[in-house]
């Protein structure tokens, strides 16, 4: 199994350097994700009082219903789950490039310490 020696086999960015590249390179895309998210977490309102609108029935109860079971209000559930899922991952990884060059501060005092008592 061959890897190329700045990741591993999760995806995550071992070398430090790579890792705050993938950080910056990437931050405009999650703010994307995140803003689409938002988005579609606040159209699922206007287009549910859309929809109610739409309905010929007088009860608000059945008004509710109809938006609820719509395909478009259903498609658009499915779109917040996919924006939620991009949005996620992305975190996830950004999150773990954080990780990485801590992880390599925390290794590098070692080796200076190290250094300092070999001496």
């Amino acid at each position: 199994m061959s890897h190329d020696h700045d990741t591993q086999e999760h995806g995550g960015v071992t070398d430090p350097n790579k890792a705050v590249d993938f950080m910056i390179l990437n931050s405009k895309s999650f703010a994307q994700a995140k803003a689409q998210r938002v988005y579609l977490e606040e159209f699922r309102k206007s287009k549910k009082a859309l929809l109610m609108n739409q309905c010929t029935e007088k009860a608000w109860a059945a008004k509710e219903a109809y938006a609820y079971s719509h395909p478009e209000y259903l498609e658009l559930l499915e779109g917040i789950r996919e924006a939620v899922r991009f949005e996620e991952a992305l975190r996830w990884r950004l999150t773990g490039s954080q990780l990485r060059v801590e992880v390599w501060r925390s290794q590098n005092a070692n080796n200076r310490t190290q250094d300092r008592t070999m001496r």
